[in-house]
């Protein structure tokens, strides 16, 4: 089968870590027998710096003619003016709203060989195996009014949380039809006691649940969603949340795994009926792993090209429908780490480490050796 695939490696080590994956992909086509075209674009401050805009207008029209995207990573010192209008961070939510991408899917995983990898005791963390929904493309990143004054009482700014019931309708529904091929088991985390926002996402995952009986539903505010985190991770099964909620407890949620370098994302619109169905169609889809663009290790062959990687995994699950392809580079990771093979951010003292590009290599010989 042929599949078109956009790459936009931004900045930083977006580069970097993007030829890791697309190293795994050139595997998955050889083994089998899939063709992987690659079109290129520019992102983020190499667009800013090459044509004055972040997100030049030929990119999401590149995109929308693929069949999915690879996202690297914006940003930098360079382009970090908060008093500028252009910034590299508007090409990621453009391509949201122009691709219409509004679950953000980032499993959190703990493998076992990794339960030492953080400050968290391993038997807190043993066996967490959770997915946070994000919605993309509404809340305080994108309502308006959005914008700074000076008046007589000095600089002002102001942001707009707004939802629709539209927009939480159709993320809420993703987390219920995720929580079906899982574990039965949802929670939506808002901030209904103060906002009210939020008391509409109550009400309308309320409302949404009479429709999966199947499915345990519970409420829980944010910021003792935060907490449940770190002290009880198993808990949770399938987490929905805005925008701005979701884009801090996956961070947060990232200390799990062992490094942030290690987590992974999808960014998906279209039918929610068709997650986890595997007869699906191929769906549009935009994925990347959640660690930024690093500056401070960019081009020195430092950064984890695992999360890049896990995304790979996903984009051939949820964009190509090629499930058996998915599940061999998941335990292609599985086993270069059970080897003992460690990039700096996920070792621990004494543990010997690997390069992006030597752990890239690690990853593909195993998926090359695969039965």
């Amino acid at each position: 089968m042929k599949f078109d695939i956009a790459l936009l490696p931004g900045d930083g080590v977006g580069a970097e870590v993007i030829e890791e994956g697309v190293k795994v992909l050139q595997e998955v086509g050889r083994r089998f027998r899939h063709d992987f075209e690659y079109h290129r674009g520019l992102v983020g401050g190499a667009a800013i710096d090459a044509k004055g805009v972040s997100l030049p207008e030929d990119v999401p029209a590149l995109c929308k003619r693929c069949d999915a995207v690879l996202f690297g990573a914006v940003g930098g010192p360079k382009w970090d003016n908060p008093g500028a209008s252009v910034r590299p961070e508007q090409a990621i939510l453009g391509l949201r709203k122009a691709l219409t991408l509004y679950a953000n899917l980032r499993p959190v995983q703990v493998y076992p060989m990794l339960e030492n990898a953080t400050n968290l005791k391993p038997e807190a963390i043993r066996g967490v195996d959770l997915v946070i929904i994000r919605e993309l493309t509404g809340g305080i990143y994108f309502g308006q009014p959005q914008k700074r004054w000076t008046s007589a009482r000095g600089r002002q700014a102001v942001d707009t949380l707004r939802y629709s019931e539209k927009e939480i309708d159709r993320v809420v529904r993703t987390g219920f039809e995720l929580a079906r091929q899982r574990r039965k088991q949802l929670t939506s985390v808002d901030k209904a006691n103060v906002l009210d926002s939020s008391r509409l996402w109550r009400q309308v995952t309320t409302e949404l649940s009479a429709e999966y009986p199947d499915v345990r539903l519970e409420h829980v505010l944010v910021d003792t969603a935060a907490m449940r985190l770190i002290r009880d991770p198993r808990s949770f099964d399938v987490v929905v949340t805005e925008n701005m909620f979701g884009d801090i407890l996956t961070d947060e949620a990232s200390v799990l795994g062992g490094s942030m370098g290690m987590m992974a994302s999808a960014s998906l619109g279209g039918a929610t009926s068709a997650l986890g169905n595997r007869r699906r169609s191929r769906r549009m889809g935009l994925y990347e792993p959640i660690h930024g663009s690093a500056p401070d290790i960019a081009g020195q062959n430092k950064a984890n090209p695992i999360g890049m990687i896990r995304s790979v995994s996903l984009m051939l699950r949820y964009s190509c429908n090629l499930l058996k392809e998915a599940d061999a580079v998941e335990a292609a990771v599985a086993s270069a780490l059970a080897c003992g093979d460690r990039t700096a951010d996920i070792a621990v003292k004494g543990e010997r480490t690997l390069g992006t590009r030597e752990m890239g290599d690690s990853i593909v010989r195993a998926l090359a050796a695969a039965k």
